[in-house]
């Protein structure tokens, strides 16, 4: 039997890629390893958001392959759709693999033979089909097997069960694509169009994960807000959650990130509605200039997101809201900067997202003219981090005192400290005094700050 390992890069939907994919090769027979070193092949599953996580990928490629020479590594992902030639020829890769061809990695492993030793050159051939790629796998060259994300059709999905709080809180990916053109984004160009999982299908997914016992569960995507809108006939977003509620019984609901103009007073008052929705909004921003929005081909301006804030505020006063923003865009000037502090700072957000503006080759913005220095980005980048981190503070701080439902985790470390991690409906993390098992609801009284945690003691338990 061929035994694999998937190292994962990247966000929520790269990872639910990677745990489609596990589920595919288990029930053909493949063996998962425990680590790396002990597997025949090693699927590297890439994400190429920034010129930081392309150097991420190619880092851990080459000491995969420092470690093993023998294994044979298959590289996918999103840098493997955008730049495959460039990853056929770092050392040990045996196949570049793209989202475009990532539902049939199954088939390509399965033909392996563990005992075909692939031969580490730097040559490269372009296929189009599976069988060209598995007609002679152990041919001494990198082949590439990529094609047209925008005719991807398909949507593979499984739960994440690994990752935060050990299993606690699994995450479903019910869309993926984008079909939006933000000027500073590649996704769309790796990912391809918006393409949603069918509402029965959602359905079912969750239902299986509350018959196993997990109490909350994530749903995430690249675009979480355009679910169901290439769907026939179309499904709104808030009618998906509302058959969620009525026809499951999933205790507790989060939505990784949704864009600001989804975030409609219909939606609002729905989650105001009941406590099976997590008190959680995360709505990317980027920047509070509105001539640095424009060009990001944002659709929305300042005044419009801050009214989605002010209307969360007004029915859900203590919810967590949370923001991206980019720092050293193309042209972005100091008065742009100041504007997107002062925004930022005028508005409850409880925390923040920063990301250091980067060039991604075939984007408008990589053409703009007036890139800034590195030390520019840099400088604004901990600005904005440093408003965030006082954001957070203050959220934390307003919170002490107050009584919330609280779903614990499994411990990360020494449980020696009598303290149990725990994360409420509107995304604060906690130590609760006491030692209890994971995935159980419990009524806390917050009663301070340590860092960045909150601690409480129980004041009841839960279901």
């Amino acid at each position: 039997m061929t035994t694999f390992y998937i190292e994962q890069f990247g966000c929520r939907a790269t990872q639910a890629d990677g745990a489609a994919l596990e589920r595919q090769l288990l029930r053909r027979g493949c063996i998962s390893a425990q680590k790396a070193s002990d597997a025949d092949v090693v699927v590297v599953n890439t994400c190429t958001v920034t010129a930081s996580a392309d150097a991420q990928a190619r880092d851990a490629i080459r000491k995969l392959h420092r470690a093993n020479p023998n294994i044979r590594l298959i590289v996918t992902g999103c840098y493997a759709q955008r730049a495959p030639e460039e990853l056929s020829q770092l050392p040990g890769v045996a196949w570049v693999v793209g989202n475009s061809h990532k539902p049939q990695i199954p088939e390509l492993i399965e033909r392996i033979s563990p005992q075909c030793e692939a031969s580490r050159s730097n040559r490269f051939v372009h296929l189009s089909s599976l069988s060209a790629a598995i007609s002679s796998p152990c041919e001494p060259q990198a082949e590439i097997l990529v094609g047209d994300i925008f005719e991807q059709q398909s949507l593979l999905t499984t739960p994440v069960l690994g990752g935060e709080g050990n299993h606690t809180r699994p995450t479903l990916k019910i869309q993926d694509g984008c079909n939006s053109r933000c000027s500073f984004c590649v996704i769309p160009f790796v990912r391809g169009k918006s393409r949603s999982l069918p509402p029965e299908t959602v359905i079912r997914e969750l239902q299986q994960l509350a018959d196993a016992g997990y109490r909350e569960i994530v749903l995430s995507g690249i675009n979480l807000g355009n679910y169901g809108r290439d769907l026939s006939p179309q499904v709104e977003f808030r009618d998906l959650l509302r058959r969620i509620l009525e026809e499951t019984a999933v205790e507790h609901l989060r939505l990784s990130s949704i864009e600001p103009m989804d975030v409609t007073q219909d939606l609002i008052e729905l989650f105001a509605s009941t406590e099976r929705l997590a008190k959680h909004f995360h709505m990317p921003l980027q920047s509070g200039s509105d001539r640095v929005l424009a060009a990001m081909y944002r659709w929305y301006r300042a005044e419009h997101y801050a009214r989605r804030v002010e209307l969360i505020r007004e029915h859900l006063p203590h919810a967590a809201i949370g923001a991206d923003a980019i720092a050293g865009f193309p042209g972005e000037t100091e008065e742009d900067h100041a504007a997107t502090l002062a925004f930022i700072e005028s508005l409850s957000f409880t925390y923040l997202h920063v990301f250091s503006y980067s060039k991604r080759p075939g984007t408008k913005a990589a053409a703009l003219a007036n890139h800034l220095p590195g030390a520019v980005i840099k400088r604004r980048a901990r600005e904005l981090r440093a408003l965030g981190e006082r954001k957070a503070a203050a959220f934390r701080q307003s919170q002490a005192g107050r009584e919330l439902r609280v779903l614990t985790l499994h411990p990360s470390g020494d449980s020696s400290n009598n303290r149990t991690p725990a994360l409420s409906s509107n995304y604060l993390r906690l130590f609760v005094d006491g030692i209890f098992p994971a995935n159980q609801w419990l009524d806390v009284k917050l009663a301070g700050c340590e860092g960045t945690f909150l601690t409480g003691r129980v004041s009841g338990l839960g279901l």
